[in-house]
């Protein structure tokens, strides 16, 4: 017995390695045979220091960091708790202002007088919360970047309206209720979007893992901001000209920060936009951009600002509309439609029509998330060769689609995107054709 003791203490060393990543494992502990029978000797390194600061470290990243997330996980986070730090700042302000004109420390104030006012404040705000969802739940998804960009201008209006009721005292109610509605499209846009980009961010299926760690970051952030908050409160009380002046500054800093972050994503899935920019590259070049080209390319404002602004822009998917119901159009376009059920499309799961420009994509009832990518790409393909007043606009789309498509979508892949569904809007309406065969006569 003494002989396979010493045997396995002259061969067996053991090492105790501690971190939550294969590659950012680092050795804490070695354990060595002792010279004496039965007994071994740990050899201990690193120091509880850097213990304790890796073990702080990990509640604010998710596990395995950074190898579990995209490259753009930290500029977007940067970015993102810069704009928190400043909202925090910013509600105790408005915080201050509303307070003050609910009555909070006057004697003429009464309990019940504030406690309705705050209903009042609350129920509108869930109710717009609700019809918001209503409106414009499905397109959050498609157009996360942008819908993050205005869910975080409408907090800034919700502030300002809080900020603004004491100096209009006869329509306070009505401002706060106004403030709290903004708001609630914060709370619904904001939510949404950061669920599609925490998905975004997971490669290793850690969404919950991300997820919970942002909200340890945010709750930081809160209280930093809440401190600093009434730091500023309280210097700045009885001072409107500073407190306006420190509110509208915080605000500039919130959206150029805002801006930043989602400049900073590099998304791989494909909405309407960025298919558009990846096909016309594609039918100029035969080469397929990559996200981060890609993003560098595409609007984060609203398109009626980036119309504005860049007037030059070729905004093809706006000539695009997917899920056209059937019973809308009128007689020339509905035979046109049946024309081209029977011929260009007989085997397709969708049908196209083109006019003025204009091309509407009618989905077939049984139609996959493969049939909507692949109408899409098709609709965009004819919408580009009308510019060239093509005549017979079917028959030369459909001979690109035969010849490209395939090759198209495998160039996608092998870049980075994810081409298993186009993030757009809600198809609401589809339809069902066939083609009948006339019974022959007997004769």
């Amino acid at each position: 017995m003494e002989e396979q003791i010493d045997k396995l203490n002259s061969q067996t060393v053991l090492e105790e390695w501690s971190g939550t990543s294969s590659n950012k494992l680092s050795l804490t502990a070695v354990i060595l045979p002792s010279s004496s029978p039965s007994s071994f000797t740990v050899k201990k390194y690193g120091n509880r220091f850097n213990l304790f600061s890796r073990r702080f470290l990990e509640a604010f990243v998710p596990e395995g960091f950074p190898n579990s997330v995209t490259p753009d996980y930290i500029p977007f986070q940067t970015w993102d708790l810069l704009q928190g730090l400043s909202t925090y700042i910013r509600m105790m302000l408005s915080t201050q202002a509303l307070l003050s004109a609910i009555g909070v420390g006057e004697k003429s104030a009464t309990v019940i007088g504030a406690t309705f006012q705050w209903f009042l404040r609350d129920l509108t705000g869930m109710l717009g919360g609700v019809m918001f969802t209503f409106y414009q739940g499905s397109n959050l998804d498609s157009n996360a970047k942008m819908w993050r960009l205005v869910a975080d201008l409408m907090n800034d209006l919700g502030m300002l309206m809080d900020l603004v009721s004491p100096l209009f005292p006869s329509a306070f109610v009505f401002i706060v209720c106004l403030g709290s509605l903004s708001r609630s499209f914060t709370g619904v846009a904001s939510g949404a979007t950061r669920a599609a980009l925490t998905q975004h961010f997971a490669l290793q299926n850690n969404a919950a893992d991300i997820s919970a760690k942002e909200g340890s970051q945010e709750t930081v952030a809160t209280m930093i901001g809440m401190a600093l908050g009434m730091l500023l409160a309280h210097i700045t009380m009885e001072h409107p000209t500073i407190i306006w002046f420190s509110f509208l500054s915080l605000t500039v800093f919130h959206m150029y920060a805002n801006y930043k972050a989602v400049r900073c994503l590099n998304l791989t899935t494909l909405n309407c936009e960025r298919s558009s920019i990846l096909l016309l590259h594609f039918m100029e070049t035969g080469q397929v951009f990559s996200p981060k080209e890609v993003s560098v390319l595409e609007h984060v404002l609203p398109l009626w600002v980036s119309s504005w602004s860049s007037k030059s822009t070729k905004f093809l998917y706006t000539r695009v509309r997917l899920g056209v119901r059937v019973s809308s159009l009128n007689s020339p376009e509905m035979m046109e439609l049946l024309s081209s059920a029977g011929s260009q499309y007989e085997k397709a799961k969708y049908l196209l029509l083109e006019k003025k420009g204009i091309i509407s994509i009618v989905m077939h009832k049984d139609s996959t998330t493969a049939d909507v990518m692949q109408a899409y790409i098709h609709a965009l393909v004819m919408a580009n060769l009308s510019h060239h007043n093509r005549t017979s606009l079917h028959t030369d789309s459909q001979t690109w689609m035969d010849k490209h498509y395939q090759t198209f979508v495998s160039k996608l892949q092998s870049s980075g995107w994810k081409t298993g569904r186009l993030l757009s809007s809600s198809i609401t309406w589809r339809a069902n054709w066939s083609r009948t065969i006339p019974d022959k006569k007997i004769k």
